[in-house]
């Protein structure tokens, strides 16, 4: 007989362990997607409320608001991205990652697609954090009228510190996010439920013939409304993009236990206070609950978008780390701000970009109601992104053959462009925001890419083989001086000799008695293996050939790799070691391969790269510099 004794415990523990991870996730993962209350029915009403609503209206938006969340974000998000994972991480560019191995001659179009998602991930990094305090502390109106005038510089002030106490870190503060976030949800089913029996006959928009009939009767009008129904799904893809966090079920068990049951109650209980009240169409969230309890709403609803925000903040972070490892972004300076956790990433340059980017849309839009007219087309697009490289996914890795994937994907693609074309009549009006935040980050990180392959394709006709190079050294008649020490000369192609190599031996004339040349290189997966974390080639008695493998989501730690290394048989003292890197400077060249302010955009970047020996995480007495103009 099975030990039943022994057994419960451990099943007790995992089942705590899932109700844990299910909790956190739903303080990072539906932050975003728990505030679309605030403001997406009221934001959908407004286009059809001219003439006053009528009843079959309401009921039809809010049939639109239950069955988007049913099919782009249960279906597509929750029961099928979910599974779509690169070695259990999802997002943009993870799937790219992945995508990337296989792509064949459509490697040009799937990079060009994972840039264009993973910028528009950023462009709503920078909306999501305003509209959503925004509308929260607009619930001030109406608990505190006097207040209204203060709402901005109140906004201001809330994302000003939220963006300040990052570098301090955010792991105290998330032991927090789950419970709270909880509450919030829990406290906007109740509200829903409150109102529900106001007029039970919004339980009609179950039935998908009043979201459909809808927008045939209301044509270009529901086209319209369409974009702001859309506000009821942004933050779908902190779903997948979280997916490493916290794994598959969880995410799962969350969504299906809390946060759509919330969701659905809440714009129930919006949909049916508004056809017993329609005066109340102005702001049915806030007015769905009695004066004593305005208050603590408007606070948790502070609490709940501060938690969004922080949660898309986070997002960006980790996006960008994931950039710069894969090669389309210039190396920055990443802090962590946990000993424990490696998740827990400080950007400063990116923090400070989004700072800007956040209060400048506050303080340029002063209202969630015009604010959101610039929401819905980065959310639409990244998604409509994230559709077509799930087609590439599905035949690659679940081998489904082109019909049963186009049959699978197909119907939810052109669904998706509809929103997005719906989305597209919001430029005039405040969309253009995040179309150039967009456009700014997809030439940004596309320039780095470029510029990076042409400057490797440029360097490599005055590039020395190395094996020849090495046996040329070990036959001379005049070998250079040697030395006591080990030299480790980092360099990106392991097949010639490093600049810096060159340079040392022609101005210093001198060679250390064991030299590695080392090349740093990131897979396509989130960690690397320790199996496969070096490839160590002795290539003569003086020289060896070494390759330090990380995931793209690892932290590039070489002296932490070598001491590893050393552990494994690599002899040499780290204290008599030295580091050897090549600096170029580059001057643009108006004949190369991209055009004059291309060549500039690249060489600024290259500028304002982090330097290699903190990035790497070199000893810093250790390492010595060697420059080098180049024309690029």
């Amino acid at each position: 007989m099975p030990d039943t004794h022994s057994a419960l415990p451990a099943e007790g523990k995992d089942l705590r362990r899932l109700l844990g991870l299910a909790i956190g996730s739903v303080g990072v993962v539906y932050g975003d997607i728990g505030t679309s209350p605030l403001y997406a029915f009221r934001e959908a009403l407004k286009p059809v409320s001219h003439d006053g609503i009528t009843r079959v209206e309401i009921i039809g938006i809010i049939s639109l608001m239950i069955w988007a969340l049913t099919i782009i974000v249960t279906l597509k998000y929750v029961l099928f991205l979910l599974r779509a994972d690169n070695d259990g991480e999802g997002g943009t560019l993870s799937l790219l990652a992945l995508l990337m191995k296989h792509a064949g001659r459509h490697t040009t179009v799937l990079m060009f697609l994972g840039l264009v998602g993973a910028a528009l991930f950023l462009g709503d990094a920078m909306i999501t954090p305003a509209l959503s305090v925004l509308s929260a502390v607009e619930g001030l109106k109406l608990a505190v009228p006097q207040s209204a005038d203060y709402i901005v510089l109140i906004s201001v002030g809330i994302l000003f510190g939220l963006f300040t106490v990052q570098s301090h870190g955010t792991g105290v503060v998330a032991k927090f996010f789950g419970p709270i976030t909880v509450l919030w949800f829990i406290a906007m089913a109740l509200g829903g439920l409150l109102h529900i029996s106001d007029d039970l006959g919004i339980f009609a928009a179950f039935n998908p013939w009043y979201a459909v009939s809808f927008l045939w009767r209301e044509q270009f009008l529901g086209v319209v409304v369409l974009g702001a129904v859309f506000l009821t799904v942004t933050g779908a893809e902190a779903l997948y993009a979280d997916l490493g966090h916290f794994g598959r079920k969880p995410i799962q068990l969350a969504w299906f236990v809390l946060v759509f049951p919330a969701l659905v109650l809440n714009y129930l209980g919006q949909g049916a206070l508004v056809l017993k009240h329609p005066e109340t169409a102005s702001d049915p969230f806030f007015l769905m609950f009695p004066d004593w309890a305005l208050l603590p709403m408007v606070i948790l609803a502070t609490a709940a978008t501060i938690i969004a925000s922080q949660a898309v903040i986070t997002g960006a972070f980790s996006l960008v780390r994931q950039a710069i490892h894969l090669g389309f972004l210039p190396r920055m300076q990443i802090l962590f701000t946990s000993e424990t956790h490696t998740g827990q990433i400080y950007l400063p340059s990116v923090n400070a970009v989004l700072l800007i980017g956040v209060l400048g849309l506050v303080l340029l839009f002063e209202s969630s109601e015009a604010l959101a007219t610039a929401y819905g087309i980065s959310v639409t697009g990244a998604m409509v992104v994230t559709t077509v490289m799930a087609f590439e996914f599905v035949r690659i890795r679940w081998n489904w053959s082109r019909v049963v994937a186009t049959i699978v994907l197909l119907p939810l693609l052109c669904l998706e462009l509809v929103f997005l074309g719906a989305n597209m009549f919001k430029i005039h009006d405040g969309g253009y925001v995040p179309v150039l935040f967009a456009t700014g980050f997809t030439v940004i990180m596309w320039t780095w890419r470029r510029g990076t392959a042409i400057l490797f394709a440029k360097t490599r006709h005055s590039d020395v083989p190395l094996l020849p190079f090495v046996a040329s050294l070990e036959k001379s008649e005049h070998p250079p001086v040697a030395v006591a020490g080990t030299a480790v000369f980092l360099t990106s192609d392991p097949e010639t000799a490093p600049a810096a190599l060159l340079h040392n031996l022609k101005h210093n004339h001198v060679l250390h008695e064991r030299n590695i040349i080392l090349t740093i290189k990131t897979v396509s997966r989130p960690r690397a293996g320790e199996a496969e974390r070096f490839l160590v080639e002795p290539i003569s008695d003086r020289f060896s050939r070494v390759e330090i493998r990380f995931g793209f989501m690892e932290t590039q730690n070489v002296s932490k790799a070598l001491a590893s290394l050393r552990r494994g048989g690599l002899k040499f003292d780290i204290m008599s070691t030295s580091f050897y890197l090549g600096r170029r400077k580059l001057v643009p060249d108006a004949k190369s391969g991209m055009p004059y302010w291309q060549d500039r955009l690249y060489i600024a970047l290259a500028n304002v790269a982090a330097d290699p020996s903190d990035y790497f995480r070199l000893p810093a007495n250790r390492v010595v510099e060697l420059g080098a103009h180049v024309i690029i």
